[in-house]
């Protein structure tokens, strides 16, 4: 899922134009949060031309900074200073048009504006362009290599979603020259940022030895503080460790921690592995229609094993136990 990042307002960002009569009053006021004055201060400079008031009248309608949000209004003034070539608006512009707010949603406009802003060396624009070109939109055709191009201007400015997706990128070959130990390379700048998904990116790494030596004690390591940001995949794969004692020491009661956790959140992996610990009895009573319930689950989701242990525990189950699994995992699915 691609990431947008919020309407930012940088006040630096801006063109150097003279600085119009009420600009510094209503700069102030926004910035402590008078956005009464600010608007009154901060109108008639923006009608006398400041792209700097402009984007700042745009930023509070657009998130409401002072009353109810005004989509048009914002894309009203952010097109007045975008079109003066302020970096800022041209980046909440392209945003507003790639999400429908305030204007028609249009990704080739969205992209316009983004790459104006990106070719500045705006760091959220250069994400986003990157983002809508990897896969391409209504208007926009995908276009992997100009995608990883601008993912490596922001990942070079220390972002850490660009470095995981640029990451990403290197690790598949998709747009640049597949370089599995570059892409490790990036991701550790992700995760050293404390990005969930770079971490457990990187534990996959280690795990499977892909770009770097294998490692369980790393990958574990990884896993965990990616899991403990509450990331399902992590939690998921981490309660895999502890429950084969590999990079941890075994541990039915942390594995039956780490797959509850990621199977709430819906983790197939994690319904599969879980509904295994209460088939067999590993840390739990065992109890075959829990089981029957995380297998089932697992399974709608097309969990390859989950569907065959489904069979496997019916045939040790009364047609009522499966009935009871069934309800279970129906209940469940409906919170």
């Amino acid at each position: 899922m691609r990431v947008i990042h919020p309407l930012l307002v940088v006040l630096f960002s801006v063109l150097v134009v003279p600085v119009q009569a009420g600009e510094p009053q209503g700069i102030a006021a926004y910035k402590r949060g008078d956005f009464a004055t600010a608007v009154r201060e901060l109108v008639p400079a923006a009608e006398g031309g400041s792209a700097l008031a402009q984007t700042i009248l745009g930023a509070m309608a657009a998130n409401g900074e002072g009353g109810v949000a005004d989509p048009a209004a914002a894309a009203k003034w952010f097109a007045l200073a975008a079109a003066q070539g302020s970096a800022d608006a041209q980046h909440n512009l392209g945003y507003l048009y790639e999400t429908g707010q305030g204007v028609p949603k249009d990704a080739a406009t969205a992209v316009k504006w983004y790459r104006l802003a990106a070719e500045q060396g705006y760091l959220n624009a250069q994400f986003n362009l990157a983002s809508v070109l990897a896969t391409g939109a209504p208007g926009v055709a995908a276009d992997t290599t100009e995608s990883a191009t601008w993912f490596l201007a922001a990942a070079q400015q220390g972002d850490a979603l660009a470095q995981h997706r640029l990451g990403v990128a290197l690790f598949n070959g998709r747009g640049v020259e597949k370089d599995q130990a570059k892409a490790v390379e990036w991701f550790s700048k992700a995760a050293a940022q404390g990005l969930a998904e770079a971490q457990y990116t990187l534990g996959v790494s280690y795990n499977t030895g892909q770009g770097v030596k294998p490692d369980d004690i790393e990958a574990a390591k990884w896993f965990q503080r990616s899991a403990d940001q509450g990331y399902a995949p992590a939690q998921a794969n981490l309660a895999l460790l502890y429950d084969h004692g590999q990079g941890v020491p075994q541990s039915d009661d942390d594995a039956i921690k780490w797959y509850r956790l990621a199977a709430d959140q819906g983790e197939p992996h994690a319904q599969h592995g879980l509904g295994e610990m209460y088939r067999n009895g590993y840390g739990v009573e065992r109890d075959l229609v829990e089981a029957y319930k995380w297998a089932n689950l697992a399974a709608q989701q097309g969990h390859i094993e989950a569907m065959g242990n489904l069979s496997a525990l019916a045939k040790r189950m009364t047609p009522e136990e499966i009935a009871q699994g069934q309800a279970a995992a129906a209940a469940w699915s409906k919170r």
